[in-house]
């Protein structure tokens, strides 16, 4: 072809006949074409001659001509010209045309150009039409396809040429399917530059970083944020192997659930007996610690109260325990009865129903009318030891068990707790038996059992409160006010702004406990909330009956820990809300810290009573359900329409 787009004479020598031949002109065709192959092979011997005048050598490049192109049968109409250009539009348009960006349309348009400067000659393929399909056909040399230039240029084919000839369709349908240009994409002639992590950008730098799972409960933690983050977070070990491919990571958490995916070969791996105490393969160790608890301290609820034996239980629980006041609810809740009520299976159900699902009961004890109930997050439970309770009655008569103590003990991560609640001996002058009741328990108590002493250098054999890391002790201690109950009275008129000063001058635990006569190394948080007893059933107004009780500080919340600043006080206060007994609840919230535990630590393998666990929740569903029924009736009530 020649620069204005005319075919050349050379060229229409060596093109196959067009399709206006008649079928009759066969014969005759077969002979021009035999000719004008003569002729290309002298044209190309020319061409070679040429290029050694000039160049001096042969180029290696230097491709051989075809073997001459099958001809076939003709239609009757139409001309070399045109099946030339024909042709010629097919190819481009095949290239053009390709989807899957294979083809190079400068390819299919140096198939019809000579280019002497490379010495190379391309003839393109003959258009053959029989019984009404179209067929390409390229006959290539063996010597053509081994020069490096044809094995380029297979490369570059379109995947329409690639196919069999009798997969190829009509040229018309390139035409009507393409008419917009569409270039095939540049390939690089050499390997890419390696990537480097410093992006310029600090939006790729955070876009492609996995923080570990510790920093990002941290930072919100830090930014103090209304909601918590979901503790289940991925392994920090698996997102550092996996590099900074994010992008997997997300797709594959997105997929399943929030949990990262957990390889084979960890899982053959992965032994929670072992490790120690700074290893990284125990359950209880410093990694599975740092995942749940990033500042190693867990929240702890406590509330006692003395219910007076009463029979009938409040409607509603959730000012005991869910108190509005507060901004999240908390990891345990241990909850101490004195003189409880006679069910007590009751009374544990009344409280699954009151902290829903989130919460399981994870020990429950009991010592006459004493109750000592533990209930935690559910997905706690796998860090819990075994738990073991112990019991001590202080009356003469030990059949009688309403006064005394009942304790439960259990590990959690390395972190050992001991919790007591304790009725002691009443009246206004016995001060002395009740340190006696105090003594007798911390003697008696026979705990631990089973569970391993996380420091005995620390441990008094005739001590109980030594033998774990926090303690709580609460109750019914009866300590009253040494004092009138009209000086009483007066003092409590005179308190401003919830300072109790005065009132505690005159408590008799306050002043033992300076005197180290009882709770020995305990502690308890600053005062600022009203007596506790004795009250009227269902009236904030101190006894009025004719004994006439001094209003007192009986019941409390009192705490030891072995290492310094490991109890955080959070709140400290009585539920006024709850009226059904002469004695108001006093409700504790504390942060412990946390230790990371050794492989020693028997684990409770998340038991929980399944069975309260159930019926307290198939409870708070019918009251949910009574609740949006009362709330529908009175939607429709006949006084007024609420729309």
């Amino acid at each position: 072809m020649t620069e204005n787009g005319e075919d050349s004479p050379l060229h229409q020598s060596c093109e196959a006949p067009g399709k206006g031949d008649s079928v009759v002109n066969d014969s005759r065709a077969h002979k021009t074409s035999l000719g004008d192959a003569k002729s290309c092979k002298e044209h190309n011997h020319a061409l070679e001659v040429t290029a050694r005048n000039e160049v001096g050598e042969v180029s290696p490049y230097q491709p051989r001509p075809p073997y001459v192109p099958r001809l076939s049968k003709l239609s009757k109409s139409g001309s070399v010209d045109e099946t030339v250009r024909t042709r010629r539009l097919r190819n481009s348009q095949e290239s053009l045309s390709d989807r899957a960006g294979t083809g190079s349309s400068t390819d299919s348009l140096k198939e019809e150009q000579i280019v002497p400067a490379q010495g190379e000659f391309v003839l393109g393929s003959a258009a053959t039409i029989r019984n009404g399909q179209d067929s390409n056909v390229r006959p290539v040399s063996a010597d053509t396809t081994g020069s490096p230039v044809f094995r380029d240029r297979g490369s570059s084919l379109s995947e329409y040429e690639r196919r069999p000839p009798s997969q190829q369709s009509d040229p018309t349908d390139h035409w009507a399917r393409s008419t917009k240009m569409r270039l095939s994409p540049v390939q690089p002639t050499g390997p890419l530059p390696a990537l480097e992590k410093s992006f310029a950008s600090a939006t790729l730098r955070v876009a492609n970083r996995i923080d570990r799972d510790c920093l990002d409960y941290a930072v919100l933690a830090r930014e103090k944020l209304r909601e918590r983050p979901h503790r289940n977070l991925s392994d920090s070990r698996l997102l550092e192997n996996m590099g900074s491919d994010s992008a997997s990571v997300n797709s594959m958490r997105s997929t399943y659930s929030v949990l990262s995916p957990i390889r084979p070969q960890d899982v053959r791996n992965r032994s929670f007996l072992e490790g120690s105490l700074l290893g990284s393969g125990a359950l209880l160790g410093a990694e599975e610690l740092d995942r749940y608890f990033p500042e190693r301290r867990v929240g702890i609820y406590i509330a006692t109260w003395n219910m007076q034996g009463e029979k009938g239980l409040p409607a509603n629980l959730d000012d005991l325990l869910l108190p509005t006041d507060s901004e999240f609810a908390q990891d345990f809740y241990i909850i101490g009865i004195q003189e409880g009520c006679p069910d007590r299976r009751e009374w544990e159900i009344r409280l699954q129903e009151t902290l829903g699902p989130y919460y399981v009961m994870l020990y429950a004890a009991s010592h006459g009318v004493l109750y000592l109930t533990v209930f935690l997050r559910r997905d706690l439970i796998w860090f819990c030891s075994e738990v073991e309770h112990a019991t001590v009655t202080t009356r003469i008569i030990s059949q009688i068990k309403t006064k005394g103590a009942v304790g439960i003990a259990f590990t959690f991560f390395g972190t050992s707790f001991l919790f007591i609640t304790s009725h002691f001996t009443s009246g206004d002058a016995k001060v002395y038996e009740r340190i006696l009741d105090y003594n007798k328990i911390v003697e008696a108590l026979a705990l631990p059992k089973g569970l391993p002493d996380t420091n005995p250098y620390r441990s008094t054999p005739s001590d109980v409160t030594t033998r774990f890391d926090q303690v709580f002790w609460f109750g019914d201690f009866n300590f009253r006010l040494g004092k009138d109950r009209v000086d009483v009275e007066t003092i409590i008129n005179r308190t401003v702004d919830g300072d109790m000063g005065p009132l505690l001058e005159h408590d008799q635990l306050s002043k033992e406990m300076k005197d180290g006569s009882i709770f020995k190394g305990f502690q308890e948080a600053p005062i600022h909330f009203l007596p506790t007893y004795k009250f009227d059933i269902g009236c904030d107004i101190y006894d009025t009956s004719s004994k006439q009780r001094t209003p007192s500080y009986t019941d409390r919340i009192v705490f030891r820990n072995r290492q310094v600043n490991d109890i955080k006080v959070v709140k400290y206060t009585s539920c006024s809300g709850i009226k059904s007994s002469d004695h108001r609840p006093v409700i504790g919230v504390f942060h412990v810290k946390l230790r990371p535990g050794r492989d020693n630590i028997p684990l409770g393998a998340g038991q929980f009573d399944r069975g309260l666990y159930l019926e307290g929740n198939r409870r708070r569903i019918n009251r949910e359900l009574k609740r949006r029924e009362a709330m529908k009736n009175m939607s429709n009530s006949t006084i007024c329409t609420i729309s």
